[in-house]
């Protein structure tokens, strides 16, 4: 993504915020005090960790919640006063997918034109031009509900736009969304800006935030920062730097390092290890003995991500809990924990995946990578059992999943894309039910369960519905049901889609900490730094793999002399593009 910024002209405040605090009940407020301004013809990113008041403050802005203190003008109105006005002449694209799944999208934008008022003449040029913009022409007549992810945010785009706004406000339009989506959105509110619309844009991924021409950045209610993206990457300069050439395991090697009093951040980055190092640090002085003949630390260009944790005190360290009270199982005979061989699925006359092929050893993270609507989904789903392929077979622990399922899921633990709990159950109640299910029984299962609230630090929550909780408790919730039985292998489909990135380093902790203890993990994401934790990534496009091999490697094939060390990112999206003009020709 390039940054959003075309010229240097001041621009109108499209909304200013003055010591805005928002409070729900007993609980610290969700806004604290917050004043900043948001201008026209900018994009102005939003971001924050889970429970920062990003949502709060986007459904203040649109005058559906009131503030209890400070004042909230949007394009000349108060919103106090005002929200019915400011509702006219804004375009607001909520979180959560806000259309009706069983309406078609021509129904759907039907709908929204009868509630946005839109005149019935004017309906079928704005419908085309709309249509156009978001490429959804051919697909008038899908039902919403059987949309991909990215043509879901593109549709929820669309009906944002029927009366074209002054202001756009959008809460995590990228969640769930592919790489190449995520780029086509970021495209389209592009053009929208050029046309002077101002636009919120609140994220979780900080590629998007650094792309803004300004972020706001909040955590706990209150607003932390407020400028350019790069005023914020600037307080790390000199301070992030690249472990290369490690011989040995680096996730032990990151594990320790994390927890360093001169370390602030790490994450694996392929082969290598990046971390932010606090002021004054000395980056040689963390190279270990044993890290090799080849081993190197080497400075590299700081990014909004790494600022971002810096500014809020830096991670989560290198230490799992959960790791550390799980036995290490034994190195086995060397047969693959995760073997699909052939796995081949169709419904009626669509191939949703075609010969798919590969093994995991024990204590491997493999990755399935693809746009939405690529098979990754359908394939994962067949590996656990979920699924019955129409050929080929897949085994989990040398179970046989078409002859031995009940076998094999008793050996993996399963964490689905969406959240899969029980909303109406307690979080106490969905751990014991899972530890039931999964086959825990008496003092074992009285004692995983204490152990699962401690560790995922449940306790304060335990009497809540799991429906009720913030998006980061729900991803722990579901992390704790899945790994309850100590399994063999672990089945993660978009484990952090839309937690920020210090929830997701906790989860990476555990998870690396179990394969440092043989747990062998499957995982889909759509969150490109995340896939540069996998030993090997498959890339799978129109049901077929089209790229199999560890992370580096497959960057590797796709730099050039312009871009000599592309980011994944980069990588999948050449890759994909590739194999759609060889199936084209």
């Amino acid at each position: 993504m390039t940054s959003a910024a075309t010229s240097t002209e001041p621009r109108p405040d499209v909304i200013q915020l003055d010591g805005v605090t928002k409070k729900f009940g007993s609980a610290p407020p969700a806004l604290d005090g917050v004043t900043a301004s948001i201008r026209g013809g900018e994009i102005t990113g939003l971001v924050g960790p889970d429970g920062a008041g990003k949502t709060t403050l986007i459904r203040l802005m649109t005058g559906l919640m009131l503030p209890d203190a400070g004042t909230i003008d949007v394009l000349g109105h108060d919103t106090r006063t005002d929200a019915a006005r400011i509702q006219a002449e804004i375009g607001y694209m909520p979180q959560r997918f806000g259309l009706y799944e069983d309406l078609s999208v021509q129904e759907n934008l039907d709908l929204y034109a009868d509630l946005r008022g839109l005149e019935k003449a004017d309906r079928p040029a704005v419908f085309d031009e709309l249509l156009t913009f978001t490429d959804l022409k051919r697909f008038t007549a899908r039902l919403a509900g059987k949309l991909s992810g990215g043509m879901k945010q593109k549709l929820g785009l669309a009906c944002a736009l029927l009366k074209k706004p002054r202001l756009l406000l959008l809460d995590e339009p990228g969640v769930g969304v592919d790489p190449i989506s995520r780029r086509d959105l970021w495209k389209m509110v592009e053009a929208l800006m050029a046309e002077g619309i101002g636009v919120l844009w609140a994220t979780a991924y900080l590629d998007e935030a650094e792309a803004c021409d300004r972020v706001l950045l909040l955590n706990q209610g209150k607003l932390l920062y407020a400028g350019l993206p790069s005023g914020l990457t600037e307080r790390v300069a000199g301070r992030v730097f690249k472990l290369t050439g490690i011989a040995g395991r680096r996730r032990t090697l990151l594990a320790h390092t994390l927890d360093e009093k001169g370390v602030v951040d790490g994450v694996i980055q392929g082969e290598a290890i990046r971390l932010v190092l606090k002021e004054g640090s000395d980056p040689a002085a963390l190279l270990p003995g044993d890290a090799g003949a080849d081993a190197r630390v080497v400075p590299t260009a700081p990014r909004f991500e790494d600022a971002f944790v810096d500014m809020l005190g830096g991670g989560p360290g290198g230490r799992s809990k959960l790791a550390e009270t799980t036995q290490a199982r034994p190195a086995g005979d060397g047969r693959p924990v995760i073997e699909a061989r052939g796995l081949t699925k169709t419904f009626g006359d669509f191939t949703a995946a075609a010969d798919i092929t590969f093994d995991v050893p024990r204590g491997e993270i493999f990755g399935l990578l693809g746009p939405n609507g690529a098979g990754k989904s359908t394939t994962f789903k067949m590996l656990c059992g979920l699924l019955k392929p129409t050929l080929g077979e897949g085994r989990v622990a040398g179970f046989d999943l078409r002859r031995d399922g009940a076998e094999a899921r008793n050996r993996l633990g399963y964490m689905a894309q969406k959240f899969s709990l029980y909303g109406d159950l307690s979080v106490t109640q969905n751990l014991a039910f899972f530890a039931g299910a999964y086959g825990l029984a008496g003092a074992r299962k009285r004692e995983r369960i204490a152990l699962m609230t401690e560790i995922f630090d449940l306790g304060p929550h335990a009497s809540l519905n799991s429906k009720d909780l913030p998006l980061g408790l729900k991803q722990r919730l579901a992390l704790a049901c899945a790994v309850m039985h100590e399994p063999e292998a672990l089945f993660l489909d978009e484990p952090t889609s839309g937690v920020d990135p210090i929830t997701r380093r906790e989860f990476w902790a555990h998870i690396n900490g179990l394969v440092e203890k043989g747990v062998t993990v499957l995982v889909t994401t759509h969150f490109m730094e995340e896939a540069e934790y996998c030993d090997r990534i498959s890339l799978i496009d129109r049901g077929r793999s089209i790229a199999l091999g560890p992370p580096d490697a497959l960057k590797a094939r796709v730099a050039t002399p312009e871009n000599p060390d592309p980011t994944m990112e980069d990588a999948f999206v050449a890759l994909v593009q590739s194999s759609n003009e060889r199936a084209a020709a």
